[in-house]
């Protein structure tokens, strides 16, 4: 009990930290809000004159659409980003039909992201901070230094890269000290993603054993891929994923991510979690679907598509 609370204490320390270093941001985000705000009320007129268009999609195709734009997580996650792009992202993440759930970005631009959601006053819309990404090493305690850098700037969730490239070589123990190292610096108040490379893990026993080991060292979520690898997510991949959930009472949450770029992809994975666990599982807090591309197809279909400056595509 005395070790739980001395990493709240710690924890709480370090997010108290975090206001002076995000200090040095606010200016930038400060002179987007208004623009933010006019661009909302371009969004809302938009809406208006987009409601023939709406009416091309049959009433539940238009509920489910805008049901997965709150499910959504878009990423800036290249190593060329700007606080230009970042900036982006997160106005992009306030649709004309209601926020996404997060916005990901690397570690050193998350009090830039919180600080410009915060100011456009979204601060439901989590920011993510992605580490160990897209490789996946099995360097733990550099991994440690991310996280606590990321948690002293703001983050509302840790995603980490699980070092799968340890699995391949059959090596579990890389995975599980990391996840567990990760899991007691968020101690229970900030959630932990393992994300996990589906599509370079080689059968389905390794996908399993990944999840498993991600599950039992604490992650909140566990998420199919990074985006960056050459093989994306599957169905049959979020299939095992699913059961490894299962297992352990659908107590820990799946992100789908990797190659999904259309409202009808994204349908295909809502259909297996509501088949494996019910509608009242999907929402953002169980289920979440990743990309931008996703967003530009949605907002496509529902006559609302505006030019934006994206995020990744995946």
């Amino acid at each position: 009990m005395f070790f739980g609370l001395m990493r709240c204490v710690t924890l709480k320390s370090l997010q108290a930290a975090s206001v002076l270093s995000c200090l040095f941001v606010a200016f930038v985000s400060k002179h987007v809000t208004r623009a933010c705000k006019r661009g909302s009320r371009i969004s809302s007129a938009h809406v208006l004159q987009s409601e023939n268009t709406m009416k091309e999609m049959t009433a539940d195709d238009e509920r489910l659409a805008r049901q997965v734009i709150g499910l959504l997580e878009l990423f800036a996650l290249n190593t060329d980003d700007t606080e230009q792009r970042i900036v982006g992202i997160c106005r992009r993440a306030c649709t004309p039909v209601g926020p996404v759930a997060a916005v990901s970005v690397q570690q050193r631009f998350v009090c830039l992201a919180r600080t410009t959601l915060d100011r456009m006053q979204a601060r439901h819309i989590k920011v993510v901070a992605v580490v160990n990404f897209p490789h996946g090493s099995s360097n733990v305690q550099s991994v440690i230094a991310q996280v606590r850098a990321a948690l002293m700037a703001g983050a509302d969730e840790i995603d980490v890269v699980y070092p799968f490239r340890a699995l391949l070589g059959g090596d579990r123990q890389p995975g599980l000290a990391m996840i567990s190292a990760c899991s007691a610096l968020c101690a229970g108040q900030v959630r932990l993603t393992a994300t996990l490379e589906t599509g370079d893990l080689r059968d389905s026993q390794m996908i399993l054993d990944a999840c498993r080991d991600a599950i039992v060292s604490g992650a909140d979520f566990i998420k199919t891929s990074t985006g960056k690898a050459a093989r994306h997510v599957t169905p049959q991949a979020a299939r095992i994923m699913l059961e490894s959930i299962a297992d352990v009472g659908g107590q820990v949450g799946l992100k789908v991510a990797g190659g999904i770029r259309t409202f009808d992809e994204a349908r295909v994975y809502m259909a297996l979690v509501r088949a494996r666990f019910g509608l009242q599982w999907i929402n953002a807090g169980r289920f979440r679907l990743g990309g931008s591309s996703v967003l530009d197809d949605l907002l496509a279909r529902l006559g609302l598509l505006e030019s934006h400056g994206g995020g990744d595509g995946f």
